[in-house]
């Protein structure tokens, strides 16, 4: 009953706020900004994503990035969520020409369409134009076009004629100097600023008002050290963290960064609610396939609720394979025997069944994983993979692998960690 009663109080007063949309405005005190949402103070505290919005809402989450699709916004309003909406704004790296003006036109009445069909909806929270549209592929030129800015503040400034209730941002990939310059100076009437960060996310905060950005902003994007950010071995692979590792830069990350600048930092968004392939299929999904909960995920609850989980998720210490860690170069010979060890445990003594693979490294990586295939497990290679140290055989083809352990307790968690190798003959 104590679960039931909210739920049958809550459907009338959402179903009547269909009729009418929440308003949303930024207030300003000295130097400090808020968010008010139906004049009540409103911090955000979301994920990117619309999987498991069930445990997002149970465990403090209060808001989702997503998309503008109407049964998206619809369950989410139904959770008590509100969303960030993104808006399909294109960028370079997609085709967009921001020189072709019928293109940009074209697309500004795409975007101005959603809004008007969107903008009533009582999820709605603030607008989001685009994804990181300064970010140009490696190698194909040396800067995005500044057109795009004049773009989207055009479309800030209509989205505020229309819709004068929801604030409106555009979304970075991390900042330096000359891109806030350009901000300021061409998209003066943006409302606040969306920074995607992984590594560096701790620096935000000064970084924003050393360059001179002036104005509120919300983190976009968070969560793990990315690929990018990582030692590499010799052959050039990145070494990903464990998933306690994650856990840790997590908290820390929200406690130094997002938390500790209430004067401008309106919350944020991690990354990711689901399981994501990129690079890995472990690096930043806070869940896997199946929809098990890793370490970070108990650090959000923590963060969000101020509680932690009844029941946590098992700690993976460290993993090596023939004594040797993910840093030291391993290189193995055709068919070699190898011994890996991984060493886990459980806060609540639950046990631990583990499970043991080999995957070739990838190859084709697109931007943000779009389309990025998982690359197959390798058969017949590890003896008794449900052991904390297993032994197995090298492949026989030459090339770079990752051995992957992964640590289940039985009560809906799992730990994981994989270990870069080079298969080579002498």
């Amino acid at each position: 009953m104590k679960i039931r009663l909210p739920i049958l109080l809550v459907l009338p007063l959402t179903t009547a706020a269909l009729a009418q949309p929440s308003r949303v405005v930024l207030q300003k005190t000295g130097e400090a900004y808020r968010l008010l949402r139906n004049d009540q103070p409103y911090f955000i505290q979301g994920a990117v994503g619309s999987d498991y919005l069930e445990k997002l809402k149970r465990y403090g989450g209060n808001s989702i990035r997503t998309g503008s699709h109407p049964a998206g916004l619809n369950r989410a309003d139904s959770l008590g969520l509100t969303a960030l909406v993104n808006l399909p704004v294109r960028a370079e790296r997609d085709g967009m020409n921001y020189d072709d003006t019928a293109a940009v036109r074209k697309q500004h009445e795409r975007v101005m369409d959603i809004v008007r069909k969107t903008k009533d909806h009582p999820a709605v929270l603030m607008w989001a134009l685009g994804n990181e549209l300064d970010f140009i592929q490696a190698n194909e030129k040396d800067h995005y076009n500044l057109r795009v800015w004049d773009a989207v503040n055009a479309l800030t400034k209509e989205i505020h004629r229309v819709d004068p209730n929801h604030p409106v941002m555009t979304v970075v990939g991390s900042i330096n100097a000359e891109k806030i310059q350009d901000l300021n100076r061409r998209c003066p009437d943006l409302d606040l600023l969306g920074i995607n960060e992984y590594g560096d996310l701790d620096k935000i905060p000064s970084w924003l008002r050393r360059f001179g950005w002036q104005k509120p902003y919300a983190v976009t994007e968070w969560g793990p050290t990315g690929f990018w950010q990582v030692p590499k071995t010799p052959w050039k692979a990145p070494v990903e963290e464990t998933s306690s590792v994650k856990a840790d830069q997590y908290r820390k990350r929200y406690e130094t960064a997002i938390r500790a600048d209430r004067e401008r930092c309106l919350g944020s968004y991690v990354f990711l609610w689901r399981q994501h392939q990129e690079r890995t299929h472990t690096w930043f999904g806070m869940f896997d396939a199946e929809g098990l909960e890793t370490e970070a995920v108990d650090v959000m609850h923590y963060e969000w609720t101020g509680r932690w989980p009844a029941n946590r998720t098992p700690r993976l210490d460290s993993v090596r394979l023939n004594g040797r860690t993910a840093f030291e170069g391993i290189y193995l010979k055709p068919g070699q025997p190898n011994r890996a060890q991984v060493w886990v445990t459980d806060p609540e003594g639950d046990p631990i069944r583990y499970r043991w693979e080999i995957l070739r490294e990838g190859t084709s990586f697109p931007y943000g994983g779009n389309g990025e295939k998982r690359p197959p497990a390798i058969p017949g290679l590890i003896d008794q993979p449900d052991t904390a140290r297993p032994s197995f055989r090298a492949p026989r083809e030459e090339g770079a692998y990752r051995l992957f352990v992964y640590a289940y307790d039985g009560r809906g968690h799992w730990a994981t960690a994989n270990l870069p190798f080079f298969v080579r003959k002498e």
